[in-house]
């Protein structure tokens, strides 16, 4: 059984991102940060609102498995027990965005570890409200290879 992931607070405008990796991978918002810039990746960079590759770039610095593809959001009990969502799907132009959370399942339970700092609590469990539009299957290197995750 997996240990509940501790939420961690977006510090920029733009930084679901970087806070959904670093919730992934254990470390601060601003230890993430720095990894983020090291790379090349900025929360203020529209792309990484926009395009999945940033993400997956930053997750490959863990002991993580990320699955290479985006599927679409079927279910709630239909997620794997961890997973990147893409919630607040929307069109800006010919351009999508979406805001990162990450979505834990662990003794049955399921939550949703949201970074904005405007929430009354980032663990969440108001899952009609929240309307995913598609996620990224994640598993830590040490757990079982299952579903094609690479």
């Amino acid at each position: 059984m997996s240990e509940p992931l501790q939420p961690v607070i977006q510090e920029q405008t733009t930084g679901c991102g970087i806070a959904s990796a670093a919730v992934l991978l254990g470390y601060s918002y601003a230890q993430m940060k720095a990894i983020a810039n090291a790379l090349g990746i900025f929360a203020e960079d529209e792309s990484l609102w926009s395009d999945t590759r940033y993400m997956r770039r930053l997750l490959a610095t863990g002991d993580l498995l990320v699955s290479a593809t985006e599927e679409p959001f079927v279910s709630w009990q239909a997620l794997p027990d961890l997973a990147l969502l893409a919630i607040k799907h929307h069109w800006e132009g010919d351009r999508p965005f979406w805001h990162w959370v990450v979505f834990q399942r662990t003794a049955g339970q399921m939550r949703v570890l949201d970074s904005a700092s405007y929430l009354p609590s980032n663990v969440r469990t108001d899952f009609d409200a929240m309307q995913p539009r598609w996620y990224i299957e994640v598993a830590k290197v040490a757990q079982e290879r299952s579903n094609g995750i690479q």
